[in-house]
């Protein structure tokens, strides 16, 4: 009876780990992007790490992500600007020359999904 039940525990919680890691999307490392960020251009690109500067007024702003390998600015046009420190997960696009707030950006991520 206690085998059966450790058995049933475990395959319960290789289940719901199996189910959560497929939500999760792929992160891409900050330092890759920059190096070659053609290569990321048009297509969908989630990227993790912790945020170190943000501003913004009504929804709309830009933070920095720190993933270890590099820093990223988002702009975050609909989902609002986390605070300083959180960890975050993001998925946009990415854009060279974008300009917001009086300040030029060579390379950002735009959000396109809420963050996670």
């Amino acid at each position: 009876m206690n085998s059966t039940r450790r058995r049933l525990q475990l395959s319960i919680f290789l289940v719901a780990t199996i189910l959560l890691l497929a939500g999760c999307p792929p992160s891409t490392k900050i330092s890759d992007i920059e190096r070659d960020p053609g290569k990321y251009a048009n297509k969908d690109v989630t990227i993790a790490g912790r945020t170190s500067n943000s501003y913004g007024a009504l929804g709309s702003g830009m933070f920095q992500i720190d993933d270890g390998s590099g820093t990223m600015w988002v702009y975050s046009q609909t989902y609002g600007v986390p605070g300083n420190g959180t960890k975050v997960s993001v998925t946009g696009r990415i854009s060279q020359g974008f300009s917001f707030g009086g300040r030029s950006f060579a390379i950002i991520l735009r959000q396109s999904r809420p963050r996670s």
